[in-house]
């Protein structure tokens, strides 16, 4: 009965793929076969030193660092996300989370992650959004890499302004001191993977590395997002 109610409801709300918005993914997917083709992948997690560990060098030690896509401006990357983000539709970080852990699950450089933490929101932000974006994002990768994430491991202690349009130097000056660790115990000593949904100059999860870095000793840090802008 399901299955024949399922197939009812499409014929009237046909599902369509959230990136192209034309296709019609297989039932368990969100993506079209197309669009898992098309998408514009990196291979940032075949190799140690890549195009996203570079945008932090003599700034922020990393252990390892991948960026799932490339963005490109009005591509089907930049659509999911919105989506993402604005469309009230966390099952697409899940998704997204699950295919790139399976990935970082069989890379030299991620294995050895123990905890994975998404930067925070703000309660107010999150709030009003329903869900954090990089959240769901690392719980995806938790349930496919078997690894424990923690959703307060991070907590932003101030509210601050969308870094969509600011300049770089503005950006920086704009996470200054926001973020504070909630969750220390857990995370002492740990290899942490840091996850976040978009790296553009990498002002935001600079910060969070900084704060973890400088809270708890002998860390580790790693970072993944979904894109990598420019």
């Amino acid at each position: 009965m399901s299955l024949w109610l399922h197939h009812l409801i499409g014929l009237f709300y046909p599902r369509l793929c959230l990136a192209c918005t034309r296709q019609h993914p297989p039932q368990h997917s969100l993506l079209c076969p197309s669009c898992r083709l098309q998408l514009p992948r990196t291979d940032h997690w075949q190799h140690q030193e890549n195009a996203f560990t570079e945008r932090f060098w003599a700034r922020t030690p990393l252990y390892s660092g991948a960026a799932m896509f490339h963005f490109v401006k009005g591509g089907r990357v930049q659509h999911l996300l919105h989506q993402l983000k604005y469309g009230g539709k966390p099952e697409i970080g899940v998704q997204l989370g699950e295919w790139f852990g399976r990935d970082l699950r069989q890379s030299l450089f991620f294995q050895s992650v123990e905890a994975i933490v998404p930067v925070p929101l703000h309660p107010k932000k999150e709030h009003a959004r329903g869900y954090n974006q990089s959240d769901v994002f690392a719980k995806g990768l938790s349930m496919s890499m078997g690894v424990p994430w923690y959703k307060h491991g991070l907590k932003r202690q101030q509210f601050t302004e969308s870094q969509t349009r600011k300049s770089r130097l503005e950006r920086f000056g704009n996470v200054e001191e926001v973020f504070v660790v909630g969750e220390a115990a857990a995370l002492q000593s740990r290899h942490i993977l840091l996850v976040d949904d978009v790296v553009t100059t990498g002002a935001t999860l600079e910060a969070c590395a900084h704060t973890l870095l400088h809270t708890l000793p002998d860390v580790r840090i790693s970072m993944v997002t979904i894109a990598m802008a420019g």
